[in-house]
């Protein structure tokens, strides 16, 4: 199953339900397990949280919620700075657990430490920021004050393909604004989630101010939640069709919503562009977490001139690329999350050949156990192929050509998807003007890599709504009050 390290690490871990930052057993008396991805072995079992669960931990968020917000935000900064501090102490033992967990190489985890640590700091220092306003009526009679308070007890519902980063972005900015939040990991990857309760009440979180609920069903934690009015509050990553669904639920009670959902990224290369930086830039966009990202570059736009040089090279780069387990050292793709996932990738790439497109290099499972899939580069596949439409999840490449700017800005908005763009050109006004053109949220201009705990990380259309990171993200968890003053 595991080495000795391995077994302490994960034996070390909390797998109970945290209540306002207390362990207990599920009120269901279940459990389920967690599976290492690379092995298809159970590494441990997890407490199964039900609805007595949900209604428990949202009566300690509740009661605790105005106790919390009445904390002078200096302390609660400081709270999360001690929080981004541990982490950091403790990388090499969480990058470990991530790797067991979720799958991807140990360095990989690493720089999710890093990157997940970066938002407590972030917060931490946002958290002395938030501003209010005095300002005179315009006819003069009256002066208006506004002020920003903590909108309440809020639901962060986070997904398996960053457990650790995912969790701190919404604790962080939660903590930050003075809301109390309960934090539903996703089924594949709590065990990283459990141990971030820990650090967070080492760092002197005080007790009820957050809870941590592990479950299989996830409509056990989320109806009852949703549907309670003293639940104000919902951010949410994961798949738009699950978005939806809760869209519709905190419509009831006008719950305040975040929701970071499906992307389906262009990457547009033009003929001026620096096509080494354009390689290295599509590895970064392509092939970071295996692909296995909602920013991951899902459909490459190339101009018909560099095309097949680019092709070339990104096949030869991704040909390159070391498949294994993620405790390995030397490996640089690591499994997909679970067999689900390896069929959805095989079934794009079958239909996709099945229409015509050829394959350049990979195109299938990786041999022996674990959901493995080849780095793979597909060229000709068609307009009417589903990885056109729908977003792969893992580490397939598919090239198309283009001729004109005009072509190529058409065919990257032709979605319904907006999270994020990628363009590479030399050109910096057609850098502007393709930027400006994207119907995106976030594009990386000559730049592969978008993500940054002190930028605003967020779509359109149907791939969300709301900001998280950057001086935004903490106002998701805000409301603004305005008070007249008669003068």
């Amino acid at each position: 199953m595991t080495n000795e390290r391995e077994a302490t690490i994960i034996e070390q871990v909390h797998t109970g339900v945290c209540i306002g930052g207390e362990w207990r057993a599920a009120s269901t008396g279940r459990s389920f397990a967690v599976v290492d991805p690379a092995t298809e072995q159970k590494l441990t079992d997890v407490a199964d949280a039900g609805s007595e669960d949900a209604l428990a931990a949202l009566e300690v968020a509740d009661s605790t919620q105005a106790s919390w917000a009445a904390v002078p935000p200096r302390e609660r900064g400081e709270i999360l700075r001690r929080a981004f501090e541990l982490l950091n102490a403790r990388a090499d033992e969480i990058a470990m657990l991530i790797t067991l967990e979720m799958g991807k190489p140990l360095a990989e985890a690493r720089g999710e430490v890093t990157y997940g640590a970066e938002f407590f700091r972030w917060f931490a220092e946002e958290a002395v920021r938030s501003h209010g306003e005095y300002r005179v009526a315009p006819d003069g009679a009256s002066r208006f004050l506004t002020m920003k308070q903590p909108v309440g007890p809020s639901l962060l519902i986070t997904p398996w393909n960053f457990p650790l980063a995912m969790g701190t972005r919404k604790i962080g900015a939660a903590l930050a604004a003075g809301c109390t939040c309960i934090l539903k990991p996703a089924q594949q990857t709590p065990l990283t989630s459990l141990l971030l309760a820990d650090v967070l009440t080492e760092a002197g979180l005080p007790s009820g101010v957050l809870s941590v609920l592990p479950t299989s069903d996830a409509g056990a934690i989320s109806e009852p939640l949703m549907s309670d009015r003293r639940m104000r509050k919902v951010s949410f990553t994961g798949s738009t069709g699950v978005g939806r669904i809760l869209l519709r639920q905190a419509a009831d009670n006008i719950m305040r919503s975040s929701m970071e959902l499906g992307g389906n990224a262009p990457f547009l290369v033009f003929a001026d562009a620096d096509l080494d930086a354009a390689v290295d830039g599509a590895m970064v966009a392509k092939m970071r977490n295996g692909g296995e990202s909602c920013v991951a570059a899902n459909r490459f736009f190339v101009q018909a001139e560099v095309a097949e040089e680019f092709t070339r090279r990104l096949a030869e780069r991704m040909a390159g690329m070391s498949v294994g387990p993620g405790t390995q050292e030397g490996v640089t793709v690591g499994p997909l999350i679970d067999e689900k996932q390896q069929d959805k990738v095989v079934e794009l790439v079958d239909d996709a050949i099945g229409r015509g497109a050829s394959v350049v290099t990979g195109g299938g499972k990786a041999e022996g156990a674990g959901y493995f899939y080849n780095p793979t580069v597909l060229r000709g596949v068609t307009t009417d192929a589903r990885m056109q439409r729908e977003e792969v999840f893992g580490p397939v490449a598919p090239v198309y050509e283009f001729t004109t700017e005009e072509e190529a800005l058409a065919a990257a908005n032709d979605t319904e998807y907006g999270l994020v763009g990628y363009v590479y050109t030399s050109d910096l006004k057609r850098g502007f003007r393709v930027s400006e053109g994207l119907e995106t949220g976030m594009v990386g201009l000559n730049r592969g890599l978008v993500s940054n705990p002190a930028a605003p990380f967020g779509g359109v259309k149907a791939s969300g709504l709301g900001r998280e990171g950057g001086f935004e993200g903490i106002e998701e968890y805000q409301i603004t009050k305005y008070v007249g003053l008669d003068v």
